[in-house]
């Protein structure tokens, strides 16, 4: 079967328009309590590094790849990993799990739990991956034909079943993942304006109602999360899960068992880091799919000549070099984070500009992507432009999933 090239659409997606004026500093507020993708001036598009004051804080963004190397690779050391802000939102949940640690506990929990979560570890979870798909393409067509499907909802609760089955073991029951969903829902949906204010440097007075508030749903997700990390310790041998594997790695590097609560906060972080930006960039993919009849047509008509009808395997990926540019334009065009902080813990310089001791440095995913030096028609959806033959982008252009230590 012959598959086509050229899908090129001027299909530009939806997305919050750039203001032209500057706002006035409640308007600006409103809009950053809605969205931070609403609070952009056009101009921001082009520069590739502007300082800006918010309130009680300085921010400097970095908005180029030099600028982004040099912020996050080259000058890491005089950064924080994760704001005070950052922080503080997590960690009632997290505990000192790898999404917020730093330091001595970052390098000794990374030691452990970045090999059982490796790339070249993904051809183990794949059967769990396939799985799921089929169970969920099965409840699909039980249902009438003409039946509307929140892809939101399913590729919600379809991320979170694959996540919680590696995580925990393929004998998780789908009960249990839908409790660890609704956990952590409520969670995140208590989640949000009180940080937003403290980033601002505003007084912590909203982040702790907030976190005093969010304490019951906490215990409820610690709760679920240990009774699983219990079953999964617990399963027959064979049973694999990435609790297991890192019990395995810690007790074969230190001679010591991983604690109940480190277990906890990395199953809380695996989770954290993996469900919503999966499920959002899956809703997303088929929407611009629903959207773009050529890249559509060209993404069934590689499956079939690859596939052939069967389901997908870990080995089929490097034959489908059009399903994952659909992904990855997808992440360009929606972002999974939209910005990234670091405040700086010394004075320092980034390309020729003095950064003080305190101030705040983004990189926003959301702006570089879409920056009109680094992309053509940047606002149009153009799958094409991931293709193996496709012109090479400058390094740190794309950047979904952060970067750096």
């Amino acid at each position: 079967m012959s598959i086509a090239t050229d899908v090129t659409e001027d299909y530009i997606p939806p997305h919050p328009a750039p203001f032209t004026a500057r706002p006035s500093l409640p308007e600006l507020v409103r809009r950053m309590r809605r969205s931070l993708l609403e609070i952009w001036h056009e101009r921001h598009f082009e520069e590739p590094f502007f300082a800006t004051r918010l309130l009680a804080r300085r921010f400097f963004i970095c908005n180029s790849p030099e600028t982004v190397h040099a912020a996050f690779v080259a000058n890491n050391a005089a950064f924080e990993r994760k704001t005070p802000e950052m922080r503080h939102a997590l960690e009632p949940l997290v505990g000192d799990g790898l999404i917020i640690s730093d330091g001595l506990v970052w390098r000794e929990r990374r030691r452990v739990v970045a090999p059982v979560t490796h790339v070249s570890r993904i051809h183990a979870l794949a059967p769990v991956m396939t799985e799921v798909v089929a169970e969920r393409g099965e409840a699909w067509a039980a249902r009438p034909a003409d039946a509307p499907i929140d892809m939101l909802t399913e590729m919600g609760e379809m991320a979170a079943e694959v996540i919680c089955r590696s995580v925990f073991g393929r004998r998780l029951g789908s009960d249990s993942a839908s409790q660890v969903v609704r956990a952590f829902a409520r969670y995140q949906r208590g989640s949000g304006v009180g940080d937003l204010l403290a980033l601002l440097g505003l007084p912590g007075l909203l982040p702790r109602l907030r976190a005093w508030r969010l304490r019951g749903e906490v215990r409820r997700i610690h709760e679920v999360l240990d009774r699983l990390i219990a079953e999964a310790l617990g399963a027959p041998a064979g049973e694999t899960s990435l609790i297991r594997a890192m019990a395995e790695a810690e007790l074969r590097d230190t001679g010591q068992p991983m604690s109940p609560t480190a277990f906890r906060n990395e199953a809380a972080t695996l989770f954290l880091a993996g469900h919503e930006t999966t499920a959002g960039t899956m809703a997303w993919a088929w929407f611009l799919l629903s959207q773009s009849p050529g890249a559509a047509a060209r993404l069934r008509a590689e499956a079939v000549s690859v596939l052939g009808g069967r389901a997908a395997r870990f080995e089929d990926l490097p034959a489908l070099p059009f399903a994952r540019a659909v992904v990855e334009e997808t992440l360009r065009l929606y972002p999974p984070i939209p910005l990234l902080a670091r405040e700086a813990q010394q004075d320092v310089e980034l390309v020729g500009q003095p950064v003080p001791k305190g101030s705040i440095v983004m990189v926003v995913p959301w702006l570089l992507h879409r920056h009109r030096a680094l992309w053509p028609k940047p606002d149009h959806f153009l799958p094409e432009r991931f293709l193996p033959d496709a012109p090479p982008r400058p390094r740190h252009a794309f950047i979904p999933f952060s970067l750096g230590p």
